[in-house]
């Protein structure tokens, strides 16, 4: 959100997900087999979000969020549990080989089993600092609609549903105190992957964007849409697909921040560019300065420069840095350690510092 408390620094944000810990993942297990109590497992994610937003404020983070930790996954939180669903949905293949799979709707009604909004109290037990949610996109969602139709609940219906429960799923993170609200939409850059003509890329936008015609101006210019091409297990889905055949249509989102991966990406200057003629007066974009699939901690002076070079194409008072994807989007990808995560956040931070002051951008 542009405002006139921003403007004198470039603002940084994470993403969202940070690793589990070996503990916690066993004890999630062990929750989703029966072996523990309620009350066992609320202490276990109690001690995990305690333990990252302490971890995110020694950072030098000014707005942080609870890196997921009680989330099974950023795109499957609202469907633990629901009785609707089975396997055999799309599949989504990764470049080192391994690949996810979403589950299909058997029948409607289709509802959230629950809402970001509700891990938000959780984190506020344990800071004062702004927080940050990040919600599942409903284009993401609606590829649970199976392709050969359901007999008594037609596809309009459930898009119909899918909005309102999207909109409200957003809404509970303002209820429950969110400064600001991100919507992970990594499937963006996939969807040109599975479709080169852009109407399946179209069709998300618009119903994206339905979804934002439920708020307000000033609602929508504390919402933010995502994209990456995937970062599971520190592989990708889709980077390689051409980004700048994506970026002015994921600009067209009617929202007020943009969260762009960008530190590993092949032609960074070109993907800049385009974002600098695409990006509207009242937006902002967060640029993507750490890479979260490669092991190797970035210096805050590569992160400085990273922002210095997107500071050519965009301007200041428009731009923003975060990570390029989460770094551990799903409960199981072990591949980054909490430590690791943590130091590139803390360079994220002073290295978003070195560039204000180099871009004679005061504090």
């Amino acid at each position: 959100m542009i405002n006139l408390d921003q403007m004198n620094t470039i603002p940084t944000e994470s993403v969202g997900s940070v690793p589990r810990s070996q503990e916690l993942q066993e004890a999630i297990v062990a929750f989703s087999e029966g072996n523990l109590s309620v009350r066992d497992i609320n202490t276990y994610l109690d001690e995990a979000v305690k333990e990252t937003v302490e971890a995110l404020e020694n950072t030098g983070s000014t707005i942080i969020s609870d890196g997921e930790q009680a989330k099974t996954s950023f795109v499957t939180y609202p469907l633990d549990g629901l009785d609707n669903l089975a396997a055999g949905g799309i599949n989504i293949p990764f470049e080192d080989g391994h690949s996810r799979q979403l589950p299909k709707l058997t029948k409607g009604p289709f509802y959230y089993s629950t809402f970001a909004g509700n891990y938000l109290p959780r984190a506020r037990k344990f800071t004062k600092l702004p927080l940050k949610q990040a919600v599942i996109s409903a284009s993401a969602l609606s590829l649970l609609y199976p392709q050969e139709g359901l007999a008594d609940y037609s596809q309009s219906q459930f898009i119909e549903d899918l909005i309102s429960q999207s909109e409200a799923d957003i809404r509970s993170c303002f209820n429950n105190g969110a400064y600001h609200v991100q919507v992970d939409f990594t499937e963006a850059r996939l969807s040109l992957k599975l479709d080169p003509s852009k109407t399946l890329l179209k069709q998300f936008i618009d119903l994206n964007n339905k979804v934002l015609s439920r708020f307000t101006y000033e609602e929508r210019q504390r919402i933010g849409f995502h994209t990456c091409p995937g970062g599971d297990h520190d592989s990708t889905h889709s980077a390689d697909v051409s980004y700048t055949e994506l970026i002015p249509l994921f600009l067209s989102l009617n929202c007020g921040n943009f969260y762009m991966q960008m530190a590993n990406e092949k032609d960074a200057p070109k993907a800049l560019k385009m974002i600098g003629e695409n990006l509207g007066a009242n937006q902002r974009v967060y640029i993507g300065v750490i890479d979260v699939i490669n092991e190797v901690v970035e210096t805050p002076e590569m992160v400085c420069d990273r922002i210095m070079t997107a500071a050519e194409y965009i301007p200041v008072s428009q731009l923003g840095t975060t990570d390029d994807c989460g770094f551990s989007p799903f409960g199981d990808d072990i591949a980054t350690s909490r430590e690791t995560a943590f130091a590139k956040i803390a360079a994220r931070v002073e290295g978003t510092k070195m560039a204000s002051e180099k871009l004679m951008v005061s504090a």
